[in-house]
């Protein structure tokens, strides 16, 4: 499956995070258990649909359907591009773009999208377990090296 093709599946709901009042993404269950640290998986209820906080000045990073629960950075293994501005963090989490690369990447005068669109298209990406917000990067990583022109 091309994680960066449209979804035939219907999620595209969006729901209010609970704590800043910015309109959430949904993300998969899969994005989750991939995700989550060991302690805050053994607290997931599975029977909820979780959503994605892209908002970076909040705290929280998913958020329960029922807002019965609420995940922040530190309840994941990877830090999550949205929050952290540090230049180590990734913007592309299947091949690795973090800031400071795609920085590099632009001074070299490589090709990180047409990179990443090869991975793509040969099957490799796994932005659904990868990425914290649980879908393709491709938008993340197209406005991050406009931002640095």
């Amino acid at each position: 499956m091309d994680c960066c093709a449209p979804s035939s599946k219907v999620e595209t709901a969006k729901t209010n995070c609970p704590s800043c009042g910015e309109k959430g993404k949904s993300v998969p269950l899969i994005t989750l258990k991939s995700l989550l640290t060991a302690s805050s998986l053994e607290t997931i209820e599975p029977e909820n649909t979780y959503s994605f906080c892209p908002t970076s000045s909040c705290n929280t990073v998913y958020f329960s359907d029922t807002h019965t629960q609420t995940f922040e950075e530190d309840a994941l293994k990877v830090p999550v591009f949205q929050k952290n501005s540090s230049l180590h963090v990734p913007v592309c989490y299947c091949f690795d773009w973090t800031r400071d690369r795609l920085i590099q990447s632009v001074n070299d005068n490589q090709r990180p999208i047409e990179h990443i669109k090869n991975h793509v298209q040969s099957n490799r990406c796994g932005c659904e377990v990868n990425n914290p917000q649980g879908a393709c990067c491709l938008g993340n990583v197209t406005a991050y090296l406009r931002s640095l022109n």
